[in-house]
């Protein structure tokens, strides 16, 4: 299967709607607001809503884990969406989203250019309440290449291999705190920080390839090598992975854990400043 483009227009999804299965991946932070309660109020027609705290893997203390395949499968076929399915996610989470299936074996994936806001903002129809999806067949298989978790990424950067870390640069250089509590200020040593702020436009759409790929460079970030993209729980992270697609390399991995378990960890090294 080959891969679908990592992110669609507002124009093409218009266009192929009823060709796609839409995912409403609306997430808050803790505290910060209701994701279903946001899903119901309003979504673009035919969309599920994909609750990354539920489907995740509910023995971890580490919140939105990457689930076993056979309950990403379950939960996904519930959903109405079958292998063969041409997913387009959208929302906060939309990449975190993207970066899930595609871990789970399923290129046909791509995230909505400017999301929910972007398509109101055209005029476009959204609607309210449930969409009631037909129960599908979906069969994951772990693509382990994908995803790091902390030994994998402490030897990495042991190795000198790049770790590219989404946070604020204030969170990266230390001088401000976490929003999670407990968790130690600063970044892993050899990190590097591109913010996942920086990839978009003020109206929330993706920022040209071209100026991508400039503010990567800037960040002193090689294309020619396969980086690890971290972040606070795993999430925007995922935008780091999406940007890279863009530009050609599909096999950036995600430390699934991030900054929630190195922060966390007495025997993580962190370091402060740039």
């Amino acid at each position: 299967m080959s891969p679908a483009p990592p992110i669609v227009s507002t124009d093409w999804l218009a266009a192929h709607k009823d060709a796609v299965k839409l995912v409403d991946a609306t997430w808050f932070m803790p505290g910060q607001g209701d994701a279903r309660a946001a899903y119901l109020a309003g979504h673009i027609p035919s969309a599920v809503h994909f609750d990354i705290d539920e489907i995740a893997d509910k023995d971890s203390v580490l919140p939105h884990m990457l689930p076993s395949p056979a309950a990403f499968g379950a939960a996904v076929g519930a959903l109405g969406i079958g292998n063969e399915d041409h997913v387009v996610a959208y929302g906060l989470a939309g990449p975190r989203v993207w970066w899930m299936f595609r871990a789970m074996g399923h290129d046909k994936v791509s995230v909505l250019d400017g999301g929910l806001a972007k398509w109101k903002a055209e005029g476009r129809v959204v609607e309210t309440g449930e969409w009631a999806p037909h129960p599908q067949r979906f069969t994951a298989e772990l693509r382990p290449e994908l995803v790091r978790d902390f030994e994998a990424v402490r030897a990495e950067l042991a190795a000198g291999r790049p770790l590219i870390d989404a946070r604020p640069a204030d969170r990266f250089q230390g001088e401000a705190p976490e929003p999670r509590p407990g968790l130690k200020s600063g970044h892993a040593p050899g990190a590097l920080n591109l913010p996942s702020t920086t990839l978009f436009n003020a109206d929330g759409s993706f920022r040209s390839d071209a100026e991508t790929e400039a503010m990567i460079e800037a960040a002193g970030i090689d294309l020619s090598q396969a980086a690890t993209a971290s972040c606070g729980s795993g999430v925007t992270a995922c935008m780091i992975a999406l940007a890279l697609a863009r530009l050609g390399r599909w096999d950036t991995a995600v430390y699934d854990g991030s900054w929630t378990e190195w922060g966390a960890r007495a025997d993580a090294p962190v370091t402060t400043g740039t």
